[in-house]
């Protein structure tokens, strides 16, 4: 029992630091989907209503939903007696069989009522995509990562700010030629306010995917550098890779905040009505017009769509300067290095105990 209890203290420890895949024997069926057992049952006991048609009278809608309700019900009972087990019973496991039932019935309710296809299609591609977003969310840690991002959240923006404080002067050079030019404000002032979430998405997806080809280099030095126990594998590695780009988009995301909200204190102090009239770019849907020591202050839709913008090139410049600028490379990595190597030591006292419990008690069960 001690040792079993030893174990459950380390997987712990790897769930918690968004390292799950460091769990041996981690498996979607026992380790993601089986966690994720009540909203897959929220959403497939929701699906009923597919059974529905808007075109029908109320009643006639409540007996559908009923009707669908019975339906999923009677279906995974029936899974449940060719699995072994009770007809009432919650599966304890997510295999094929039960994936496959919370794909395709729900999807088949529309087909039967209606004779809709092309709805079933959309069912079950819908949970298709869900299994798969469970499957990243929690196989890799996401959330568990985020948690303890919380956790350590006044550490982190403490770093984050004295990153962003040094920081900054290289960033206002970089951004204040940018910031201080009339084009760059007719491009974004009269960029629709979609194109701007757009291009916001656009560059964190590509800072993102620079990190993960990155990344995994990195983490080769760092276990190298620990130096204790049998060599990750290549999906521990990405669950390592993965956990990195969250902490590091939290300290991009602090000094690309930073730096927007500078933009837009600096541009209402220094971007008069007049500047805007002589660079031709108009306030936009809306703005407000302040005073503070009898000077005219301006905030605008422009300047906040431009903050956002400067910001947006800062972000990227800054994702990429932690890895390859030898100053903030070796002030990100640091932190990092010194907590996945305890990490690392203790994956290698986890698989000593597992050996030891293997060998007395057999193989463990999941």
């Amino acid at each position: 029992m001690g040792t079993t209890a030893e174990l459950e203290r380390y997987e712990q420890r790897f769930r918690r630091a968004g390292l799950p895949l460091f769990i041996e024997d981690f498996s979607p069926t026992h380790d993601i989907y089986t966690r994720a057992a009540p909203l897959l049952w929220l959403v497939f006991l929701a699906e009923m209503l597919g059974a529905t048609s808007l075109d029908w009278l109320w009643w006639q809608n409540l007996l559908a939903a009923v009707g669908g309700l019975v339906a999923l019900v009677i279906g995974f009972g029936l899974l449940n007696g060719f699995r072994g087990r009770p007809f009432w019973s919650l599966p304890t496991r997510f295999g094929i069989p039960e994936l496959a039932v919370f794909v395709l019935l729900p999807a088949l309710l529309p087909v039967v009522t209606q004779g809709q296809v092309k709805q079933f299609f959309g069912v079950a591609g819908g949970n298709l995509v869900l299994l798969g977003a469970v499957y990243v969310v929690v196989g890799y840690g996401f959330i568990a990562t985020v948690v303890w991002g919380m956790r350590q959240l006044a550490r982190e923006l403490a770093n984050s700010v004295a990153s962003f404080i040094r920081a900054l002067p290289l960033l206002l050079v970089f951004s204040l030629v940018l910031f201080m030019t009339a084009d760059m404000w007719q491009v974004f002032a009269g960029m629709p306010a979609a194109f701007i979430v757009f291009s916001v998405i656009a560059f964190t997806l590509l800072s993102t995917v620079f990190l993960l080809i990155r990344l995994p280099l990195e983490v080769d030095a760092i276990e190298r550098t620990a130096g204790s126990g049998p060599p990750l594998r290549r999906i521990q590695r990405f669950n390592v890779s993965v956990s990195l780009v969250i902490r590091q988009w939290m300290q991009v995301l602090v000094v690309s905040a930073g730096v927007g909200l500078f933009f837009v204190a600096f541009g209402m102090l220094a971007i008069s009505e007049h500047i805007y009239e002589q660079w031709g770019v108009d306030a936009g849907s809306w703005s407000y017009h302040l005073t503070l020591l009898d000077h005219p202050l301006v905030l605008s839709a422009s300047l906040i769509k431009v903050a956002v913008g400067i910001a947006n090139f800062t972000g990227l410049y800054y994702s990429i300067a932690l890895l390859t600028d030898s100053t903030y490379r070796t002030e990100f990595l640091d932190t990092v290095s010194a907590e996945l190597r305890d990490l690392f030591t203790a994956r290698t006292e986890y698989l000593e105990l597992r050996q030891v419990s293997q060998s007395v008690n057999g193989p463990i069960a999941k």
